[in-house]
């Protein structure tokens, strides 16, 4: 009985925190926006390295964030670190009126979760075509923005990839980096 109620409460527990998962931004990337506008394509970057972070760093345990490859490398938190920093510095600069001004040190889980909640606003403010998104209105400009922090993330999240490799946690073979979903 008492094994019956353990394995019950592990298949709830794992089903529950499935469904918590989930509701993150980029278990998948969104659908498709129906015009290709500066704005639309600029989105859809934020969407591709956002589902790439939420995969990169789906799973991770602590051994993978405390795992680096050489003395004078990068464990994979302190890596997430930095992309939740250049998170906050897109979100930032695309985002007036509604800025990560977070000072405080967060766990894991709150970085990960702060890093996609940026991303998915940012997406969100250039996929949107009904009040379009001047992509020169920034201190910065976009296209330093793209070559800058987007890439510099899109970079890393490779990195995260490699070292949870190397700790023994390889990557989902389910996720679609293609399609921008899981494999059926």
């Amino acid at each position: 009985m008492r094994t019956s109620l353990l394995i019950l409460n592990l298949l709830f527990t794992t089903v529950f925190m499935a469904q918590i998962e989930e509701e993150l931004p980029f278990y998948e990337i969104p659908d498709n926006p129906e015009t290709y506008t500066a704005g639309t394509v600029a989105a859809r970057t934020i969407d591709g390295l956002g589902f790439r972070f939420y995969w990169a760093t789906q799973g991770l345990r602590n051994e993978d964030l405390s795992h680096k490859t050489c003395a004078s490398g990068r464990t994979s938190a302190e890596t997430i670190a930095h992309i939740y920093a250049l998170s906050k510095f897109i979100r930032n600069s695309i985002l007036v009126d509604n800025k990560d001004e977070n000072r405080t040190e967060l766990s894991f889980k709150d970085q990960r979760k702060q890093t996609l909640l940026n991303l998915k606003l940012v997406s969100d403010v250039l996929r949107d075509t009904k009040t379009p998104y001047n992509l020169e209105s920034s201190e910065i400009p976009f296209w330093n923005i793209i070559n800058g922090p987007i890439e510099d993330a899109l970079w890393h999240c490779g990195q995260i990839v490699m070292l949870r490799r190397a700790s023994g946690n390889p990557f989902s073979s389910d996720v679609n980096l293609f399609k921008g979903s899981l494999k059926k």
